[in-house]
């Protein structure tokens, strides 16, 4: 008879969380079986093989306990049935029955232990991305939940005409699409349904976006405004320069970037978005930004006081709170400075990089600088370049074709 038991794979990388897996042995021989559950070595309990319950995430450590054992139920009940069998079986048929198995497991289910486990991991912003995905397709449902055997593309295309007919705009769709297709790769990876591609019929990608770059002048008018009068306004026109000045760091960026991240005159982090580490050398007007903000903010662990806390979840909460308030502040500078465009917090990094492009740096180098992962997301940035720009290059191009007309 073949045995199963819970094991735990402590990751090689300081920080990261571990993953659990069933160990399957029959006959001298041993089977692993991966699972999508990732714990803390400080959440497991390996004599005990259960999940150790903290009380700042009981709830998702709870789901995860409880897949477990639903999961090794159904391993035990695999492996009763094919010990009654009169023919010998192999660690692979039981997995493939495991596999099988899993097909009956509902989407809205799935999905929402997605968005636990996201949340466990501290992955906030793409757990939040999930559940507005999570809330829009039950509503498409009308509540209900169905299987993955059911999840096809003409449920997918019935889900695009219902956002359409709702006047959801093309972004958005493809917001909700993407959120999706990635679960179900999930799904598919995990062996629960086999890839039958629902979402090659629907919008996936991104709507190149009308124009969100202003001119250098704005950004020297920024600079110059004095705003003594009104500390919440100077702190939100120096963030926004800040960004300028640093490819375009995304205010997410700019509120999680810690004191240590300033090492022998550079700025080292992570993109939250990409996971990518980017080095930015800190020039004169970066370096009187940040000194500007020593004192004022000495007790706390962050450059910026936009952050207090060191709580995960308790950190994006302010986060989101900042970013909203950020914005709010963006539109009155722009005012002030008179931008015929309104400001936001993506409009300086859509001016560096148009800015990059007209002193003719090559996409390949604004690309690396505002860690992009393809040069195609560049691409959307410079998308809204001034026609003058354009229609300028155009004519030294046509310079001596035009030299013929004229004569």
């Amino acid at each position: 008879m073949a045995t199963v038991k819970v094991k735990f794979r402590p990751s090689t990388v300081k920080g990261k969380a571990g993953t659990i897996y069933y160990q399957l042995c029959h006959h001298r021989k041993n089977l692993q079986i991966t699972t999508r559950i990732h714990l803390f070595p400080e959440q497991w309990d390996a004599e005990r093989g259960k999940v150790v319950f903290l009380s700042d995430n009981e709830g998702s450590l709870r789901t995860y306990q409880h897949q477990i054992e639903n999961d090794i139920s159904l391993l035990n009940r695999i492996i009763l049935q094919l010990d009654e069998r009169p023919e010998e079986y192999q660690l692979s048929d039981i997995v493939a029955m495991f596999r099988s198995r899993g097909a009956q497991i509902s989407v809205l289910f799935y999905l929402e232990r997605q968005i636990t486990r996201l949340q466990a991991d501290r992955k906030l912003g793409t757990a939040r991305n999930y559940k507005r995905t999570f809330n829009s397709f039950s509503l498409f449902l009308g509540g209900r939940d169905l299987s993955f055997a059911l999840f096809n593309e003409g449920l997918i295309l019935e889900y695009s005409d219902y956002l359409k007919e709702r006047k959801v705009v093309r972004n958005t769709i493809s917001f909700y699409m993407r959120n999706l297709r990635s679960v179900y790769n999930k799904a598919v990876r995990e062996q629960i349904i086999e890839q039958s591609f629902p979402f090659r019929n629907v919008y996936t990608g991104v709507d190149r976006t009308c124009k969100r770059a202003v001119g250098e002048d704005i950004i020297i008018r920024l600079q110059k405004l004095d705003l003594l009068f009104s500390p919440s306004l100077s702190l939100t026109r120096d963030l926004f320069v800040f960004s300028y000045c640093t490819r375009g760091m995304a205010f997410v960026d700019m509120a999680y970037l810690r004191k240590q991240n300033i090492i022998n005159g550079m700025i080292s982090y992570i993109r939250h978005k990409t996971g990518q580490r980017l080095t930015i050398r800190i020039e004169p007007c970066i370096k009187s930004i940040i000194k500007k903000y020593e004192k004022k903010n000495r007790d706390c662990v962050y450059v910026f006081p936009i952050l207090y806390s060191e709580n995960p979840e308790e950190a994006f909460k302010q986060y989101q709170t900042a970013l909203g308030y950020y914005n709010r502040k963006l539109k009155r500078l722009g005012e002030l400075v008179g931008s015929e465009m309104p400001l936001s917090s993506y409009t300086s990094r859509h001016t560096w990089a148009t800015m990059a492009r007209n002193y003719n740096v090559p996409i390949s180098v604004i690309s690396a600088g505002m860690g992009h992962t393809s040069e195609k997301t560049t691409q959307i940035y410079l998308a809204s370049l001034e026609n003058s720009v354009i229609d300028r290059a155009n004519k030294e191009i046509l310079a001596k074709l035009n030299a013929n007309i004229s004569k």
